[in-house]
């Protein structure tokens, strides 16, 4: 990686969730810029640059999304299948963040195209470690 600012786009309801993958973030090496949407249908409005989203200097297009499977409005299982299904979006990788171990919730982010998938329940410590190594994803 080089020293330019990566863009991260962090889908996330939970303000808990929300601070704690901020700080985790702080900690990369790299200079990150992260901005935050809050549900499902937000999300997709940035990524298309939809008002209130269409100024790329504000809202840059992210190098990486970090994408909560349980979001209000649209739900991140739909938002991860649009975002995979359209040509002007695929290539974004996506890492999905998610209080859920279950396998099948794993199993369809993976076989959908995520670039990666993290637990949330796997306690503070482990869930730090992994945000420190969602950078190998970015493009």
């Amino acid at each position: 990686m080089n020293s330019r600012r990566y863009n991260i786009l962090l889908a996330e309801d939970n303000l808990g969730h929300q601070r704690l993958t901020l700080h985790a973030l702080k900690k990369i090496p790299v200079p990150v810029a992260c901005s935050v949407v809050r549900d499902g249908q937000e999300i997709l409005d940035y990524l298309r640059g939809s008002p209130p989203f269409g100024d790329r200097t504000v809202y840059p297009d992210p190098d990486l999304i970090l994408l909560d499977l349980n979001l209000p409005k649209r739900d991140g299982r739909e938002v991860l299948g649009i975002i995979k299904g359209d040509p002007a979006l695929n290539g974004i990788p996506v890492v999905v963040l998610s209080t859920s171990d279950r396998e099948e919730d794993i199993r369809y982010a993976m076989e959908t195209g995520a670039a990666g998938y993290i637990s949330k329940s796997a306690g503070f410590d482990a869930y730090t470690a992994q945000i420190s190594e969602v950078m190998k994803h970015v493009r």
